[in-house]
C-alpha cells in the first residue's frame, strides 16, 4: 500500500514565505488602515474563507469559520463558501472581490492581468490594494499551516496531517 499524497499548497522554499512576509511588512500602514477602516469585518472574513477553501488550511478554516459567525455571516453562507461557491446572498458590492479572490488563490497569487485590472476598475486602486493585503495575509497563514501539516504528514508516513479531502467539511458536522 502506497502512502497517500499531500495535495494542499504549502511553502516549498523559504524564499516564498519571505516574499509574502516582505510584501506585508512593506505595507504595514495599509494593513492597519485596511483592518480598521477600509474592509468591514464580514467582508474580510468572506475573502479569507474563499482563499482558505482553495488552499485547504484546516487551522485557518476552523479559526475563520468562528470569526465569520461572529461577524454575522450565516452558517448557510459559510457552507456555500466551503463548497467553493460564492454565496447567492453575497452583498452585491462584494461579489466581484470574492470572484477575484477565488481566481487569485487558484492561480497561486498570480492573477491574470485582465482579472486584476477588473478588480481595480470595480473598487479603485486603494480598495483593490486593501483587498490584496487581506488575500496575502490569509495566504501566508494558509501556506504556513499547510506546511506544518505537511511535516506532520511526512513524519508519520501519512497517518497524521490529513489531506484536504479528508477534512474538507468536517467543520460543518
Amino acid at each position: 500500500m502506497s502512502m497517500p499524497k499531500f495535495t494542499r499548497r504549502f511553502y516549498r522554499h523559504p524564499r516564498e514565505a519571505i516574499e509574502d512576509f516582505r510584501y506585508l511588512i512593506q505595507r504595514r500602514d495599509l494593513i492597519r488602515h485596511t483592518m480598521r477602516e477600509m474592509i468591514p469585518y464580514d467582508f474580510r472574513e468572506r475573502l479569507m474563507m474563499v482563499v482558505t477553501e482553495i488552499n485547504g488550511c484546516r487551522y485557518c478554516r476552523d479559526f475563520h469559520f468562528k470569526e465569520s459567525l461572529k461577524s454575522g455571516i450565516s452558517e448557510a453562507e459559510l457552507a456555500e463558501l466551503l463548497e467553493g461557491r460564492i454565496p447567492k446572498d453575497t452583498p452585491p458590492d462584494e461579489h466581484a472581490a470574492l470572484a477575484y479572490a477565488q481566481h487569485w488563490a487558484e492561480n497561486n497569487a498570480q492573477p491574470d492581468s485582465e482579472v486584476m485590472q477588473s478588480l481595480i476598475e470595480n473598487y479603485g486602486q486603494k480598495k483593490a490594494d486593501a483587498i490584496h493585503i487581506i488575500l496575502r495575509m490569509i495566504r501566508m497563514g494558509n501556506l504556513s499551516g499547510n506546511l506544518v501539516d505537511f511535516v506532520i504528514f511526512k513524519l508519520t508516513f501519512g497517518k497524521y496531517g490529513k489531506t484536504a479531502n479528508e477534512e474538507r467539511y468536517a467543520i460543518l458536522k
